[in-house]
């Protein structure tokens, strides 16, 4: 009952000053909503790169040459097929391409290094060569459907017309936005590769403890290989979109020294007319204590709910309207970039670390200043 009076009298206070209050409470949601965005932003996508990379391939083989991504030889697919440990390997053909009728990037596929997942919205796979399959970004800004043609320019700067037989689900945006799937010999026209190159190697390990294994036995047997595995891509997204929340973290750091200054401006003393409560409190019998205890249920109540509607209203941005404005920074940027809609997923861990990084200083910076004036005589504090 003490403290339900004394955070019922904590509340009143609070209401006794509508302005200041509300104004603290506003920079505070700001701050609040600012970060849990950019935090659970980064960690969607993170959990949407894992989901997506876990139906790739476990290794992929690619050759370098110069430090650089060179075609490698179809032959070399016999020799890490030879490996023990080692499943299916498949040569993919595949590549970008650039349109300048939409100054867009396409990602073209060799239909035989598709992933057999992928779903189409209409129709079916491109089987014979002047045939295509098209993701819906491809579809919308080329004004193209199902049967229609599309005009390609191949290596040899002559057009070259495919015919769409498919147009991918959007429910697979993130992977098929900008994807046109070909069979394998007018994709190598198209592009002007031997017969006897591929972009790099799929390689399928079914024990997934096996992988570095065959990894390092794969650049012994091919000196000029570089093997890619699963958890190293994995790492390199994690580490991209880190370094781009960061980044995002620093540029909105304004925010959060705005609002450091205004619990330090807070810290380093009280106004007035709460001087004068205190000293009252004080005066009618108030110990130190209770006064503090009251300026830690005011403190706690301003916090709590500035963090409750910063993070409810940055969860509704990211998870709900797919975070316009700070998505297309961490997510990167293209013509062709699908809209996405990231599944809602909340880690405790950040929760607990962002409340204990923007509660807990609130809770300080008001509990200091109100201890000092407890501890002065009541009737000096309320002369001042």
């Amino acid at each position: 009952m003490r403290q339900l009076k004394i955070l019922e009298y904590a509340l009143a206070s609070l209401l006794r000053r509508p302005g200041k209050n509300a104004a603290i409470l506003l920079v505070y949601t700001l701050m609040v909503a600012v970060l849990a965005t950019v935090l659970l932003l980064t960690h969607a996508l993170k959990s949407e790169a894992e989901n997506l990379l876990a139906d790739g391939p476990a290794l992929v083989v690619q050759r370098t040459m110069a430090g650089r991504h060179e075609l490698i030889p179809v032959t070399a697919a016999d020799t890490v097929a030879a490996i023990p440990g080692v499943g299916k390997v498949t040569p993919r053909v595949w590549g970008y391409y650039y349109d300048g009728l939409t100054e867009a990037n396409y990602t073209l596929l060799a239909v035989d290094s598709a992933d057999p997942a992928l779903e189409l919205l209409d129709g079916r796979l491109p089987q014979g060569d002047g045939e295509c399959a098209i993701g819906a970004g491809i579809a919308a800004v080329r004004r193209v459907g199902l049967n229609d043609d599309l005009i390609l320019i191949d290596a040899a700067n002559v057009g070259t017309i495919f015919t769409i037989t498919g147009v991918f689900k959007s429910a697979s945006r993130l992977l098929t936005e900008d994807l046109l799937v070909i069979p394998a010999a007018p994709l190598r026209r198209l592009f002007g590769m031997p017969a006897q190159l591929a972009t790099d190697l799929a390689v399928e390990i079914p024990n997934p403890g096996e992988i570095d294994t065959v990894a390092r036995k794969v650049k012994r047997l091919l000196p000029d290989a570089r093997p890619i595995t699963r958890s190293e891509l994995l790492r390199t997204y994690h580490a991209v979109f880190d370094w781009r929340g960061g980044m995002l973290l620093a540029i909105f750091a304004a925010s959060l020294l705005a609002f450091c200054i205004l619990a330090w401006d807070k810290a380093t003393g009280l106004s007035a007319g709460e001087r004068r409560e205190i000293g009252i409190l004080k005066a009618v019998g108030w110990d130190t204590a209770d006064v503090l205890l009251l300026k830690v249920w005011e403190g706690l109540a301003v916090s709590l709910l500035a963090f409750l509607l910063g993070f409810t209203g940055a969860f509704t941005l990211v998870f709900w309207w797919g975070a316009p404005l700070l998505g297309t920074v961490l997510r990167g940027w293209s013509t062709l970039f699908p809209e996405w809609q990231p599944t809602p997923h909340v880690d405790l861990y950040q929760i607990i670390t962002l409340a204990f990084l923007t509660i807990v200083p609130y809770i300080a910076s008001t509990v200091i200043p109100a201890w000092r004036a407890a501890v002065t005589d009541p009737d000096e504090v309320m002369r001042q």
